[in-house]
């Protein structure tokens, strides 16, 4: 038995968590905030059989793409002035812990 922890992007969770249980999947959607941009995310837990993991695995690559996001970034000049400038940040993905579970008991 396996616990997956699949940490991606508020936007990309619903169609990831429905994809997963259409694949009979059962998940639990926990808000999260982290990563680089200090953003909300969402983590998803998803327990499953050893062999069903890499197709978890390629449900959430399927649905949690990467993609480029502008962002404002500030520089400092002399005296105190500061002035803005775009720069593009990659977002999105998914980040994916597979966890070995010693136990599973459904109450």
């Amino acid at each position: 038995m396996k616990l997956i922890l699949a940490i991606m992007s508020n936007d990309d969770s619903p169609t990831v968590s429905n994809a997963l249980t259409k694949e009979q999947f059962q998940v639990t959607r926990l808000a999260t905030t982290g990563g680089f941009l200090r953003s909300g995310n969402t983590t998803l837990i998803v327990g499953t059989e050893d062999e069903r993991v890499e197709r978890a695995m390629e449900v959430i690559g399927e649905y949690s793409r990467r993609r480029s996001e502008v962002i404002p970034s500030t520089t400092s000049y002399d005296m105190g002035r500061f002035t803005a400038f775009p720069t593009e940040v990659q977002i999105g993905g998914a980040t994916i812990f597979v966890i070995d579970v010693e136990q599973f008991v459904k109450i």
